[in-house]
């Protein structure tokens, strides 16, 4: 099944379940700055959507077009670290102005799908992005690895935001890649 057609049946199944049940709502984290959060991101761990499963080496990058619309690009390697590069370039539009912290995400129109931002340290190292549904989440960090203890926090910070972390996958991240995209 083609990745393009594995998102249609996501978004479908999305919508179709979505009056079904009213999960808690996420944390919010206050306003972010869009251009200190723009750049590189390395997905460290992912309850991963369809497509995503073997990712090796996934990278998300934004880069801001204008206040409310945001280019990205996750690029990462399928089924190992010598394994074809996926490029996805969906477009985000800044849903939340206020904090900046909700997005939709459009991969291909007229589907758009909710990202939030659920976590941001301080100093832009590290973030969580999930959904209010807790089907699918990132966890992402400014290099391709972080010590044991960041980690642990992170994935406790996942388990505290309603998903269950047994269903967390650490994303395998090993670097230089000098043919990835994100290099």
């Amino acid at each position: 099944m083609g990745h393009g057609l594995q998102l249609a049946l996501l978004g479908a199944l999305t919508l179709a379940t979505a009056g079904c049940h009213t999960p808690a709502p996420l944390p919010g984290v206050g306003l972010i700055d869009l251009e200190r959060f723009e750049g590189d991101w390395f997905v460290i761990a992912h309850i991963p959507a369809p497509g995503e499963e073997t990712a090796h080496n996934g990278v998300e990058s934004y880069r801001l077009v204008d206040d409310r619309h945001v280019a990205t690009t996750y690029s990462y390697r399928v089924g190992g670290f010598d394994g074809p590069i996926e490029v996805l370039t969906p477009r985000a539009f800044v849903r939340d102005p206020v904090t900046n912290s909700y997005w939709g995400m459009e991969f291909f129109w007229p589907l758009t799908f909710e990202y939030r931002i659920t976590h941001l340290d301080p100093a832009y190292r590290t973030t969580i992005i999930a959904r209010s549904a807790r089907d699918y989440v990132w966890v992402m960090a400014r290099t391709p690895d972080v010590p044991d203890d960041v980690y642990a926090d992170l994935v406790a910070e996942v388990g505290a935001q309603g998903y269950d972390t047994a269903a967390l996958r650490r994303v395998p991240q090993r670097w230089p890649d000098p043919e990835h995209p994100a290099r």
